[in-house]
């Protein structure tokens, strides 16, 4: 289980974003995300660099353990 803070995610589209591009890495991912939160869980065979390199392409980049992007 990965879990993600990605503090540029603040609306559905922004979600909607999100679930599409870890569909693109895994098709069979299963995706969590708590919007009010800003995270997301993801359960998927894929790498968790491949998945924040991804995210981050998107303009969602993971917060550090610090809270920082």
């Amino acid at each position: 289980m990965i879990d993600l803070k990605l503090p540029t995610m603040t609306c559905g589209h922004c979600a909607a974003t999100v679930r599409r591009t870890i569909a693109q890495c895994d098709p069979h991912a299963q995706i969590d995300i708590d919007l009010p939160g800003q995270r997301v869980r993801i359960e998927s065979e894929v790498a968790a660099d491949a998945l924040k390199h991804a995210l981050r392409e998107e303009g969602y980049p993971p917060a550090d353990e610090s809270g920082a992007a």
